[in-house]
Parts: C-alpha cells; sequence; structure tokens
C-alpha cells in the first residue's frame, strides 16, 4: 500500500485593515491549502512576520498606523519571504515606488481571486529551488525542498513550521557554520537575535525525529558558542 505523504502547508500572513478583506482572502487561502494568520494594523503585522516566519506576506498601503510602503521597508531589512501589495491605489508611481522597494508584485482592489492565486503561486515558486538540485540527501536524510517533504531512511518524517524552516536554512547552506544571529534572524526576526534558547529547544527537536543517537549528533553539530552546522554525510 503507497503510504500518503502531508506536505507542510505554506504560510500566508494578510496585513491589511479591512476585516472584509481578511476574511475574503481568509476563505480563499485556506481553502486552497494555505496556513493563515492576519493582522490589522502595521506594527502588529511586523510582530507576526516576524513570530510566523511567513511564506508570503499579502500588504495593503492603507494601513491605519503605518504606512505601507514603511511595512514593506521594515520587512525587507530582515526577510526576502515574498510580499504582494494588495491596494486600492492604482496610480503607476504608487505600483512602480512599491516593485523598486521590494514588493514581489502588486494587485489593484476589487482583485479577482484566481488571479491572485495564480499570482501568489508564481511569487513562491521564485523562492523555491527547482529540479534535481531541490532534493538534498545526507546519509539516511532526505529533504525534497519544493515539495516540502522531509524523510529519514525513507519514512516520512513531520516537522513543525519552525522546525522546517531551521532544517531548510540547514540544508541551504550545508557544510557551513550558521551562527546564532543568522538562525535567530532568519526565523523569528531582528528583535530575536539574543534568545538561544530559542534555538536550542528547536535544535533538540530536530535531533530527536532525524538523528539516529540525538545525545551523539553526526548530522546537526554545534560549533561551541557559534552556531550549527549540517554535515555533509554519505553513507
Amino acid at each position: 500500500m503507497q503510504q500518503e505523504t502531508t506536505r507542510i502547508p505554506q504560510v500566508a500572513l494578510i496585513i491589511d485593515d479591512e476585516p472584509q478583506i481578511r476574511r475574503l482572502l481568509r476563505v480563499t487561502l485556506e481553502a486552497n491549502g494555505y496556513r493563515v494568520f492576519d493582522a490589522a494594523t502595521g506594527q502588529d503585522g511586523l510582530v507576526q512576520a516576524a513570530q510566523r516566519r511567513p511564506d508570503v506576506i499579502l500588504l495593503d498601503l492603507g494601513l491605519p498606523d503605518l504606512e505601507g510602503a514603511q511595512v514593506l521597508k521594515r520587512l525587507r531589512e530582515w526577510t526576502q519571504s515574498p510580499v504582494i501589495i494588495l491596494s486600492v491605489r492604482d496610480h503607476e508611481d504608487d505600483k512602480v515606488a512599491a516593485l523598486d522597494a521590494g514588493a514581489d508584485d502588486y494587485v489593484t482592489k476589487p482583485f479577482n481571486s484566481a488571479e491572485l492565486l495564480a499570482r501568489l503561486r508564481a511569487a513562491l515558486r521564485h523562492t523555491q529551488p527547482q529540479g534535481v538540485d531541490a532534493i538534498f540527501h545526507a546519509g539516511n536524510l532526505e529533504v525534497d525542498l519544493a515539495r516540502r517533504l522531509v524523510r529519514k531512511s525513507g519514512e516520512e518524517v513531520k516537522l513543525t513550521p519552525i522546525e522546517y524552516s531551521l532544517l531548510r536554512l540547514l540544508v541551504t547552506h550545508a557544510g557551513k557554520v550558521l551562527t546564532h544571529r543568522q538562525l535567530l534572524t532568519e526565523v523569528w526576526g531582528a528583535k530575536a537575535t539574543e534568545q538561544t534558547h530559542y534555538l536550542r529547544v528547536h535544535i533538540a527537536h530536530l535531533r530527536e525525529k532525524l538523528e539516529a543517537n540525538p545525545s551523539a549528533p553526526e548530522l546537526i553539530i554545534t560549533e561551541p558558542a557559534v552556531g550549527y552546522r549540517l554535515l555533509l554525510k554519505n553513507y
């Protein structure tokens, strides 16, 4: 019997002050397999982005506390997750300014749900590895980055979104040391750079799931006082 696999859902963050828009987007995205979080203000959106580590962000420009352009600028200080602007502003200058500031796409309201989903898929494709190189092997570990699947000795391993984010970073920098600050910034945001206990807990969970002997790891190696490194092992 073929074993059914479970993909880790893509995480979407909606930053928009209109409740109706947030509801519409949540229903649309959840119906298409996304895990959805939302925020009604720019400041809450920045906090949610740091906590949730979304795969894609939908950002309104007209927020009550911060301009969307400010939110975008602050996001781009630490994350390269795709940001799609959703706005009633349809002037060319607004679109050019947003794209120049780091937005991946610009969709005007009202929008067609099918077109928005297609734009989301296109933005996410640009951030995901394609082809043979998207499948990483180290010993009995296999990580399919394009499909977001992890297997150990052929059996699927279920990871939390944070565990997967950590593993993805280690895999994409395999053989290199990633510092505590780099990992914390990428996974939890710039304000978490001193919270090394976050790392210890989640690295321990990863080792429990991936290592043959978690107390003597041979895959995820600690570099004392510096960070962690994923070993390239062939056996």
